[in-house]
């Protein structure tokens, strides 16, 4: 959940203790928000960035709270693409325009995501190999400030998932075209990141297994894409789904995107992470007793309750230690 309240980059107080909170209410693990690559990678100039080695010590305080409340500590790296350069939500979320602090954002086609925007500039294959290597470092950082998963986000209409799919990439070289074509450039990010990541540590990889539109990318290519993800040593594909049309129709319900998990899970013999509409201790305890995902991701329940695990152990009969200063709150 992006918190757009970074400067230039850099991680506050706000996110230790956003962070922080979740981790003392007793979650397995602690994602951090989308955290760009390079400074043009970013969702709005409010975003976090993990572009250049400063970025790395308040990081490290982060995760080494994390770390201390039994937490493992996660970061999605991710590229905004054209979907860059806007306000924070609260701002109304529109493009920034470079008169105004903004920048020109880019993508594999010059195709904008609003009507009437101005196009993204087309990236370069030079660019290109550029980027790759802007995420490996950017995951060698993310080792040295103490993040133990790293989760490359692939999803939501953002850069990788804007290679994907047919409706934003126009391109006609070898990443454009066919499906195989299209894939190249998330394929390539992941082996380069899989090689800066130690093997030991898990590899996560966020894909939006549908754009809910006709002739955009489908969950089908998404199981393709998975397989191939699995042999480059991810080792858990996080399903979510949209984001890279406005044209979208999404089929809104509780758990809604659990089959997408189920589906990617058993085609691609990979194991996968469900996300959407989750909020009970009853629904998520079902999906992975019916074995639909191999984990349960919670965001906005966490944004209304950051001890929605201490009240879930407490509903399953599993009861789980509270941190020690609060213990008298969850006394029997």
């Amino acid at each position: 959940m992006c918190q757009y309240s970074a400067e230039d980059g850099f991680t506050n107080d706000w996110h230790l203790v956003h962070l922080g909170s979740r981790a003392a209410g007793g979650a397995g693990v602690v994602f951090m928000e989308a955290t760009a690559v390079e400074a043009r990678g970013r969702i709005s100039p409010a975003d976090t960035g993990i572009w250049k080695d400063d970025h790395i010590a308040m990081l490290q305080r982060i995760t080494a709270f994390i770390r201390s409340q039994g937490a493992a500590a996660g970061i999605q790296l991710a590229h905004a693409g054209r979907k860059a350069s806007t306000r924070r939500p609260w701002e109304g979320g529109k493009l920034i325009p470079v008169s105004e602090g903004g920048w020109l954002p880019v993508a594999p086609s010059p195709i904008p995501f609003h009507e009437g925007d101005p196009a993204p500039l087309e990236l370069t294959r030079e660019e290109i190999q550029r980027l790759i290597a802007d995420f490996s470092t950017a995951a060698r950082r993310a080792l040295a400030a103490g993040f133990q998963i790293v989760e490359i986000h692939g999803a939501h209409g953002y850069l990788l998932h804007e290679f994907l799919s047919p409706l934003s990439n126009h391109r006609t070289d070898d990443y454009g075209g066919s499906l195989a074509n299209r894939m190249r450039f998330a394929l390539e990010v992941t082996a380069a990141v899989r090689a800066a990541w130690p093997a030991g540590l898990p590899l996560f990889f966020r894909v939006s297994a549908t754009d809910w539109v006709p002739g955009g990318w489908t969950l089908d290519d998404c199981v393709l894409l998975a397989r191939e993800l699995k042999a480059l040593g991810v080792d858990v594909v996080d399903c979510s789904s949209g984001g890279n049309s406005t044209q979208q129709k999404i089929e809104l319900g509780p758990g809604y995107q659990v089959p997408f998990a189920d589906r990617i899970r058993r085609d691609a013999s990979i194991a996968t992470a469900a996300v959407g509409l989750i909020t009970s201790t009853a629904q998520a305890d079902a999906i992975l007793r019916e074995g639909s995902a191999d984990l349960v991701l919670l965001a906005r329940e966490f944004l209304r309750d950051p001890y929605w695990p201490l009240h879930a152990a407490r509903v399953l009969g599993t009861e789980q230690a509270p941190p020690v200063q609060y213990s008298r709150a969850f006394a029997k």
